[in-house]
């Protein structure tokens, strides 16, 4: 039995779910949990020794943890081809961007819910958007050919990465003078595995 430690409100267990229903792997069950950086499951904390999700529990393993290693994990697991070695550099270049972008989308979040509003740091939370920023920039500018290929996993992680940016970030209009990224993004977020797995 594989069991995903998940939140349907993170973006990167997003990707792992996006992944499984891809390659067809319906026989990962989920386990919902709430764990956040101040306060650790202690199923996720028992997992993954930095305490993060997505983790993925196996019975013929130790579990695995950081999405990038669960996606690769499962992609191998489903003998799939979202990992092309004729385009993998590219591949994996678009997903660390993607992730680039989560990061800083989520440390904003946390920067809001946790951090008591006395200590809220303004010039830190634009710091964090310019990194979102530079990185939708930069997919506009050098990444649609490779976006308009056929699907690999550097799609499926930036397609969550803006799907989270429309989740938790409405009132940043990202969309403006990135027409290209945004009709992309359209089309994108309508394969069932997207719909499937909308943010809650």
């Amino acid at each position: 039995m594989i069991t995903l430690l998940s939140s349907p409100a993170s973006p990167f267990v997003r990707k792992v779910r996006v992944v499984l229903l891809e390659t067809g792997q319906d026989d990962v069950a989920l386990q919902e949990v709430t764990t956040t950086p101040m306060a650790t499951a202690p199923e996720v904390a028992a997992a993954n020794p930095v305490g993060k999700i997505p983790a993925l529990m196996r019975d013929d393993g130790p579990a695995i943890y950081d999405s990038r290693v669960i996606c690769r994990y499962l992609n191998a697991r489903a003998a799939a081809d979202l990992y092309p070695e004729s385009h993998i550099w590219e591949t994996l270049t678009l997903e660390a961007t993607a992730d680039g972008i989560m990061d800083a989308a989520v440390i904003s979040v946390y920067e809001k819910r946790v951090r008591p509003e006395e200590f809220r740091y303004q010039p830190w939370l634009d710091a964090q958007w310019a990194k979102v920023t530079h990185a939708l920039d930069a997919l506009e500018a050098r990444w649609m050919s490779h976006l308009h290929g056929p699907v690999d996993m550097g799609h499926i992680a930036i397609g969550c990465a803006l799907g989270y940016l429309d989740f938790r970030h409405p009132d940043k209009d990202w969309r403006t003078g990135r027409d290209s990224l945004t009709a992309w993004e359209a089309k994108f977020a309508d394969r069932a595995a997207m719909r499937a797995t909308l943010p809650l």
